[in-house]
């Protein structure tokens, strides 16, 4: 009796504000990211905007930002394990492997409704989707499109006619110079010649298709710009920056992690890629890598952190995360603010995007790798055919691929 008297005084204090309410155990949650500089600074703000609107209820944010070269093994040695956190930022090349490995991401489908998918460029969701189930909220893509030099490319081709004939009259070999430089042997810049053939990597089986008679269309189409003397010879990263910013290449195909590579004397310009005659007009179609948010299978606050990831991507986060982070959100409505449509950047990138291709998210992709540029490096030192090659290449992936889903 003594103990219920006790009890109810107490209650009776706190009504009258005598005592505090006992107030519930906080919900912290851990966010990973790799990202650096004004990609950082703008998720921190974003992350403290939430923060202070969920106060009341108790739920926190903590972000953490871990090196790229190290992240994506972190990922997959610490969050099965339940050591890692509540949600992770990351492209989604690595999603079906995750998935396939075991509690790793959390399927959302059970959160997720149709307003929410709506937001979202679709090809953005179709990358966050692993066999008919979506495991992440498409946050932003990054696309390969074209860079030129205003002063020596006043108006960007709209054509692969276009592009040779211009590059043509911009290039002199042996002074250096050439009017178009990418890095072509590396397969992921290949894929928008690849894409624009109609071709791919896997069919709609996901069967290898490494040699079917579009891919090697693509890296015939390839050599033959090689051959026609507008690329430079076997071009590394630094050749490529160095070239444009001496103005010795007029056009580069690149994303948007370039731009902060491009002196600051040089007046560029983006513009989607080139069509291609070659294949009745159909646009070059480069493979796009969205970053989704993924909330950890392990999780005990997973109802929150999927609040959360609905938060992050909705537009008024993709409006400081696009502005003042330099990214491009997959949440279509950000591109109806009109600083976001009056910026060059944004504005070429979502361009672009319409006609990209979603990078294939399946756990056989990383199969492809290795076997694709040994092909490509065999073409283009003239070893191979691009038919023996891609051959080759086929028969390696097949192997590789066969091996995995016996495991």
């Amino acid at each position: 009796m003594t103990n219920l008297r006790t009890l109810l005084a107490a209650l009776c204090l706190c009504a009258v504000g005598l005592l505090p309410v006992p107030s519930f155990a906080a919900t912290e949650l851990v966010l990973w990211h790799a990202y650096r500089a004004e990609e950082k600074t703008a998720l921190e703000k974003v992350v403290a905007e939430y923060n202070k609107a969920n106060e009341a209820k108790g739920i926190k944010v903590t972000t953490l930002a871990v090196p790229y070269d190290a992240y994506a093994d972190k990922i997959s040695a610490t969050v099965p394990r339940g050591k890692g956190p509540d949600l992770f930022i990351f492209a989604q090349d690595r999603l079906g492997g995750w998935i396939e490995a075991g509690n790793t991401v959390e399927p959302i489908d059970f959160f997720l409704d149709d307003a929410t998918k709506k937001r979202f460029i679709p090809t953005t969701m179709e990358a966050m989707t692993y066999r008919g189930t979506v495991y992440g909220l498409p946050l932003n893509y990054k696309v390969v499109t074209l860079i030129y030099n205003k002063k020596l490319v006043p108006t960007p081709p709209k054509t692969s006619g276009e592009l040779v004939t211009m590059a043509k009259k911009l290039s002199d070999a042996k002074a250096g110079r050439f009017g178009l430089a990418y890095a072509y042997g590396d397969f992921y810049y290949h894929a928008a010649v690849m894409n624009g053939f109609g071709g791919g990597v896997f069919d709609a089986k996901t069967n290898p298709t490494m040699n079917s008679p579009a891919n090697v269309k693509s890296v015939e189409q390839v050599l033959k710009w090689k051959k026609d003397g507008i690329l430079p010879a076997e071009p590394s990263s630094a050749l490529i920056t160095s070239l444009f910013n001496e103005g010795k290449a007029a056009m580069v195909f690149s994303g948007p992690w370039f731009l902060g590579e491009i002196a600051k004397d040089v007046d560029y310009g983006l513009a989607r890629l080139p069509t291609l005659d070659e294949n009745k007009g159909t646009p070059m179609k480069p493979w796009m890598t969205v970053e989704g948010v993924y909330v950890a299978a392990p999780s005990k606050n997973k109802e929150a952190a999927y609040d959360f990831a609905k938060f992050l991507t909705d537009a008024g986060p993709g409006k400081t995360l696009a502005l003042e982070g330099r990214q491009s959100p997959a949440n279509q409505a950000v591109y109806a603010d009109p600083k976001v449509a009056a910026d060059p950047l944004l504005k070429a990138m979502k361009d672009q995007v319409d006609v990209a291709v979603p990078m294939p998210n399946l756990a056989e992709m990383s199969m492809v790798w290795t076997p694709a540029t040994a092909a490509m490096n065999s073409v283009l030192k003239n070893t191979a055919t691009p038919k023996a090659a891609l051959d080759v290449a086929q028969k390696s992936v097949a192997k590789d691929v066969a091996g995995l889903r016996k495991k």
